[in-house]
């Protein structure tokens, strides 16, 4: 795996690899962005949600249909109370501010990420974003809140555990798909795709089980500055790749 090179020329229009079906994006580096400007870190995460407007409108014109952000971890309630309560205010107001937009532009918004610990009226929020949204295809836009892989995965064993328990499954007939069910992703298609912001090369505890034969592209540029561009560039770099999925290449012997 390597950075992402800016200068990446692969050619949009002849390139034989599809659009990825399903992008996945890391935000990072609000706090590094403000701080670079002498502002308090909820500038940067304010300008962070005007990054995610931009790229779910750039991701709509370019026809990706699965569109994951991860937008807080479970790991984030390790930071200051007053940085996770600005998180979370931002959550409910990007909700109550941008459901209705992105309503009538046939976005679908699907919440993965565990759910008992989240604040009653913002749970109450994410339920009434994804029941009025149920129904667009124009956009399925996935939002990691509260969200942490190795959570999800033993949640998803736990529900396997309990269900051989009751008798109402036989170990024997567990399999990669059978678990694949159990998780939050259940239905999503796998990421083709995972791009992090800010130069930073490690997943962070992010899809692991899905991101098996994802390609990734790391970018040397901090969220807030994520541009439609920037997510061009990266699905160019993509589709120079040759994705084998563990075989080999083909090819043709005189």
């Amino acid at each position: 795996m390597t950075k992402h090179d800016q200068s990446s020329n692969a050619n949009w229009s002849t390139s034989r690899v599809p659009l990825p079906r399903h992008v996945a994006i890391i935000m990072d580096g609000n706090g590094r962005w403000a701080k670079a400007r002498g502002l308090a870190r909820l500038m940067g995460h304010q300008k962070g949600v005007e990054a995610v407007r931009r790229t779910v409108r750039a991701a709509m014109d370019l026809g990706i249909e699965y569109l994951t952000i991860y937008s807080f971890s479970s790991e984030n309630w390790s930071r200051p109370v007053e940085e996770v309560n600005d998180l979370l205010g931002l959550m409910k107001r990007y909700i109550r501010r941008d459901l209705a937009e992105l309503h009538q532009n046939g976005v679908r918004i699907l919440i993965i990420g565990e759910r008992q610990t989240v604040d009653p009226e913002l749970m109450a929020l994410i339920d009434e974003a994804q029941v009025l949204t149920a129904q667009n295809t124009a956009l399925n836009l996935v939002i990691a809140f509260n969200y942490g892989a190795r959570d999800e995965i033993t949640r998803a064993a736990r529900r396997l555990a309990e269900q051989a328990c009751a008798g109402e499954i036989d170990p024997a007939d567990i399999t990669p798909q059978l678990f694949e069910s159990r998780l939050d992703t259940s239905g999503i298609p796998d990421p083709d795709l995972l791009i992090r912001t800010s130069g930073e090369v490690r997943l962070s505890n992010f899809l692991l089980w899905q991101s098996a034969y994802t390609e990734f592209v790391f970018a040397d540029v901090n969220w807030p500055d994520f541009s439609a561009e920037h997510l061009a560039q990266a699905i160019n770099d993509y589709r120079s790749r040759d994705r084998r999925y563990g075989g080999r290449k083909s090819c043709s012997i005189r």
